[in-house]
């Protein structure tokens, strides 16, 4: 039976904390390094909903995507909602560990888990590590289609493949236009239009796509873009994550029960459709 020190040590190997970038809040948050580590649970969000489930399982450790503190705080009391986390956590004996934009860019990484889960065979990094001599590490991925798609196809195969959510998936460009290679990138990705651009592909898929940046992404080339929920876009993570401690488990002999969260904390909970679809402008 692990100690929790040894599983972090495992996990900062997967997802080394000097390749956070600079602003971000990775690495464990709570936890005694001494306490043995039968049972951990993956999920996106460090929310009390995901804490509670930790504590109903059972679980010694929880790993998340998200950080629980990126701004820092003066405060860890119950009366605000990420104090109550930390004191579920503690009163319950239950470690948390972040790894969110060390996870972004690690090999195999978040955006290599969203082109899994739709079927696309990666090529590259759409963003390269410059300390990566193998050129696998980086923001996102490139990638390519098994078969030439639609937009249409392309957006409904998506919907099919990743997790359920209010919002769903929304496509700027021809719906009719043929796709044959696709950039992904977990999480918030209008960031990256230009390395999109430069890459060549036909699409990118990505989440919390904005007004503006859509708008003029559209204006300089005919790339289609497409939307789906940021919860949706990392979640995938997950699983590759906790197969990457179950195979560390198996290896080391630690019989570890490794979990995924399947509880939404997407915070999107409903989505009413517009009345009309008419594309040719909004309703006086």
């Amino acid at each position: 039976m692990p100690r929790l020190s040894e599983v972090i040590a495992a996990l900062e190997n997967l997802w080394p904390a000097e390749r956070a970038e600079s602003w971000d809040a990775v690495g464990t948050v709570v936890g005694d390094p001494d306490q043995e580590v039968t049972r951990v649970l993956f999920a996106v969000d460090p929310v009390q909903e995901i804490v509670d489930e930790a504590v109903k399982l059972g679980a010694d450790l929880l790993v998340t995507h998200h950080p629980l503190y990126l701004r820092g705080t003066t405060t860890v009391a119950a009366t605000h909602f990420k104090g109550r986390v930390v004191h579920t956590l503690i009163k319950n004996d239950i470690a948390l560990h972040v790894a969110h934009t060390n996870a972004d860019t690690a090999d195999p990484g978040v955006s290599d888990a969203l082109a899994g889960a739709l079927d696309l065979r990666v090529t590259g990094p759409l963003v390269p590590d410059a300390d990566d001599p193998e050129g696998r590490r980086g923001l996102g991925r490139v990638c390519a289609l098994d078969h030439p798609l639609t937009v249409r196809e392309f957006a409904a195969r998506a919907a099919e493949r990743l997790p359920a959510t209010a919002q769903g998936i929304r496509v700027a460009g021809d719906p009719e236009a043929v796709l044959r290679t696709v950039a992904v990138s977990g999480g918030s990705g209008d960031s990256l239009f230009d390395q999109v651009r430069a890459a060549g592909v036909d699409a990118f898929l990505t989440a919390d796509l904005r007004h503006h940046p859509v708008s003029e992404a559209r204006a300089h080339s005919r790339l289609a873009l497409l939307d789906a929920a940021h919860w949706a876009t990392e979640w995938p993570w997950c699983e590759l994550a906790a197969s990457q401690l179950d195979e560390i488990s198996d290896r080391h002999g630690w019989d570890l029960r490794v979990h995924v969260s399947k509880t939404v904390t997407d915070p999107w909970t409903a989505h009413a459709a517009s009345a009309t679809s008419d594309p040719l402008g909004a309703p006086n």
